[in-house]
């Protein structure tokens, strides 16, 4: 048997947050996603809309790093349920912004809380030093990363 490349997947950094972003987020999900027949894309855009309204689904899309077609399916959900608001721009109507709507609020101001307090357990057993540590430390992976993507652009053909 020839020799091929090893990769150790417990020690392999992106296979490892991915795992955690995904059990985290499916756990997250468990919460709302029947309750309110939410997917995690929906939520996500909800989430950043909530906090930064009025802004375009590219933007959504760049503040989350998911897909543009997968933020694009999520919008379009959410407007056809009621739950987002469109408004085109008076100088260029092939712009729009996005907003919860007040379904959407109600929705969100119950979903934040359940987040917020799944966070809390998560974070339970960390004293202040330590998840001030690992969020000085999240912020300069994607610092890091961002470095790396560019790095990476600059090499493809």
């Amino acid at each position: 048997m020839p020799n091929h490349a090893q990769l150790e997947l417990q020690n392999f950094l992106p296979y490892r947050l991915s795992v955690l972003s995904n059990r985290t987020s499916d756990a997250i999900a468990r919460a709302y996603s029947q309750r309110f027949a939410l997917g995690v894309t929906e939520w996500r855009v909800m989430a950043v809309l909530g906090r930064y309204p009025d802004l375009s689904a590219n933007q959504v899309a760049q503040r989350t790093a998911m897909d543009k077609v997968a933020v694009s399916r999520a919008v379009a959900k959410l407007l056809e349920s009621g739950r987002l608001l469109r408004a085109f721009d008076d100088d260029d109507r092939r712009r729009s912004v996005l907003r919860l709507s007040e379904a959407g609020y109600a929705i969100y101001d119950q979903i934040v809380p359940l987040a917020l307090g799944f966070e809390r357990q998560l974070l339970g057993d960390m004293d202040a030093t330590e998840r001030t540590l690992l969020f000085r430390l999240l912020d300069r992976l994607d610092e890091l990363e961002l470095r790396a993507e560019g790095e990476t652009a600059l090499q493809d053909p």
